[in-house]
């Protein structure tokens, strides 16, 4: 087989052991890789019905089919448990080297069983399997971490994914960083912390095949030779923070917990202001032509020697959305999220939450008490500095941190309870996962994607936010048109995320973004690293496939109707300034917006999914299990 090597790592932490699966070519044409194989490996793995933080939820990696080709923004992988902020299936993306060391081991993807007794990290070197005393590493951050192993086995070559000191703790939001580059919300760092797992280490040293080695160095230089042109200029220049004056503009930009969606200093935190004042180098993730990330550092201050690579879901969480106009205390906060191993996208919402909370008298100065403010923290909006002291309560969990670490869903219902307050009505979250960076009040094509996503609070598995912004439908109005337009919305990002390729490379195949430009050329290029005969059709169905799976196991653990949900907020309390103002998302237009979304997927009224669907799409004994 070529592209892969047709095998599979299973490691067992209890016992101290691994085994090796053999995988048919087959299996590979139906799951191919990224967020659609791990979630594939997560449905053969998991004991049904466990809690996250039960051994029986596997930690379960899933290669790229292009890592360690010349493709470009193919050197990512996917990374998939159970997520402890959901209850439902968590998947992750992450562009590094550690996914090319993966791919030169000979290894498509890893299952990691159960848990250890004491904390340890294991060591992947080829073939072999070590599994090693993590106390030297225990309460390094993640970066630290990662330069502590390349120390310890003096090879450079040795890639590492890790968590931090949140993680070992167990926030319900912890990361899994590598190489600089984070696998992202749904809680993957607090399941690791669960197995006493700090990190993956791999060395890999073998070459990687592919069937048609001409055509496909010729298609990849053809490809980053566009990437290098207009269609990536905004992200190589500003990167996505560039979003923040245009999301402004539209008033879709979360202000102070979503309460506006106008930003008055939206400037002072803007990606172009970031360009100016604090941009140092940008950088890329492995195989990747455009370097988006934009490294930036704190030059004085309080926060001097802060340094992070931001993006923009990250700055508006922890900037316009806590009220904050410092670009500093921004970026030290998604520093401190990066090196301690938090989310920052549910970090800064959690903050913002808590700040809600803090100014309508439900929490009070003395309830943020801390080693580093023992009189407490004046967390209002705007506050940086108070942010910055509360983030890092959080990844401590410390005093009243360790509530919100449990993410703003646990943390409403800890204090509705305890307060006798109703502060889920701005508990920004949808299955647990915090919201993204785009109000979906006035987004009523997003609204629906968001609601019925299968991660939660999330824009890239959804996508339904572009024909909003881009006109092609009216993004105040609910009409027929919109479940389809959602559907295939997502469909199209998840081929992205299964191959797994960035979706920053989708307009340099042909200039557009659509299916009819990108479609063949993938083919070709899957073709050519494989040998297969994929055209326009079956490029079409991995995304309808990998989306249907993970809808799937939610519905397994689970997942009812009821779960297909927005925020109270966004659906009874409408924006007051701004081209936005006056909207919200009824009880009623979600209802329909969720019933003709249901239709366009061909499920039931109930969101159910026929076996007949799940057959033809190769998923015999998916079917027999959920199907009806």
């Amino acid at each position: 087989m070529h592209g892969y090597s047709g095998k599979i790592l299973h490691i067992d932490l209890d016992e101290r052991k691994h085994w090796v699966e053999e995988k048919p070519e087959e299996w590979y044409k139906l799951y191919i890789g990224g967020v659609c194989m791990a979630t594939r490996l997560c449905w053969e793995n998991i004991e049904v019905g466990c809690d996250p933080y039960d051994p029986g939820n596997p930690v379960c990696f899933a290669n790229g089919i292009f890592s360690g080709t010349p493709v470009p923004v193919g050197g990512k992988y996917g990374l998939a448990s159970k997520s402890p902020l959901t209850g439902f299936i968590g998947d992750s993306l992450s562009g590094s080297w550690f996914s090319i060391a993966l791919k030169r081991a000979q290894w498509d993807g890893v299952v990691i069983h159960n848990a250890s007794k004491d904390w340890i990290y294991i060591l992947i070197d080829d073939d072999r399997v070590e599994f090693l005393s993590a106390d030297e590493l225990l309460g390094l951050g993640t970066y630290e971490t990662e330069e502590k192993i390349r120390e310890i086995f003096g090879d450079d070559q040795v890639r590492s994914a890790t968590i931090g000191p949140a993680g070992e703790k167990m926030v319900r939001f912890g990361n899994v960083t590598n190489d600089g580059r984070q696998a992202g919300r749904t809680g993957h760092g607090a399941v690791w912390g669960s197995k006493k797992l700090k990190a993956v280490a791999i060395r890999g040293t073998y070459g990687v095949t592919v069937a048609d080695p001409e055509s496909l160095l010729k298609m990849s230089f053809d490809i980053t030779e566009s990437a290098q042109g207009p269609h990536t200029e905004k992200y190589r220049v500003y990167g996505t923070s560039t979003n923040m004056l245009n999301m402004n503009k539209l008033g879709l930009l979360p202000t102070r917990n979503y309460q506006e969606g106008v930003f008055e200093f939206a400037e002072l935190v803007s990606g172009e202001y970031l360009d100016e004042h604090h941009k140092v180098k940008v950088i890329a993730c492995a195989q990747c032509p455009i370097a988006c990330e934009q490294m930036s550092l704190v030059k004085k201050g309080p926060f001097a020697g802060a340094m992070t690579g931001i993006e923009y879901e990250c700055l508006q969480a922890v900037s316009s959305n806590c009220g904050i106009d410092d670009m500093t205390a921004a970026i030290r906060l998604v520093d401190l999220a990066d090196r301690t191993g938090m989310d920052a996208m549910s970090m800064g919402v959690t903050i913002s939450y808590a700040m809600e909370c803090y100014e309508r008298g439900v929490l009070k100065k003395e309830d943020f008490k801390c080693k580093a403010a023992p009189e407490g923290i004046e967390l209002n909006f705007g506050n940086g500095a108070g942010a910055v002291t509360f983030a890092g309560m959080m990844a401590d969990k410390e005093g009243i941190g360790e509530i919100f670490s449990e993410g703003t869903k646990r943390a409403a219902a800890y204090l509705d309870e305890t307060r006798g307050a109703e502060t889920y009505k701005w508990a920004m979250n949808i299955k647990g996962l915090e919201t993204p960076g785009y109000d979906a009040r006035a987004l009523k094509t997003f609204a629906v994607g968001l609601a019925v996503g299968t991660r939660g609070g999330c824009h890239n598995r959804s996508a339904a936010y572009d024909p909003d912004i881009k006109g092609q439908t009216n993004r105040f109005t609910v009409d027929h048109t919109r479940g389809k337009v959602a559907s295939r919305a997502e469909e199209y990002a998840a081929v992205y995320d299964t191959l797994p390729l960035c979706k920053f490379i989708r307009r340099c195949f042909t200039g557009k973004a659509d299916r009819a430009g990108a479609w063949p050329a993938i083919a070709s290029l899957i073709n050519a690293t494989t040998g297969w005969e994929y055209d326009y059709d079956d490029v079409d169905l991995i995304g309808v496939r990998a989306h249907t799976l993970k809808k799937a196991f939610n519905i397994r653990e689970g997942w009812t109707e009821q779960d297909d949900d927005l925020p109270y907020r966004w659906k009874h309390d409408p924006m007051t300034i701004g081209p936005s103002a006056g909207h919200v998302v009824t009880d009623e237009e979600l209802a329909y917006l969720k019933k003709i979304y249901y239709e366009a997927k061909g499920w039931t009224e109930e969101g159910l999914i026929p076996k007949q669907l799940l057959i033809d799409l190769g998923m015999d004994d998916v079917a027999e299990e959920i199907g009806v």
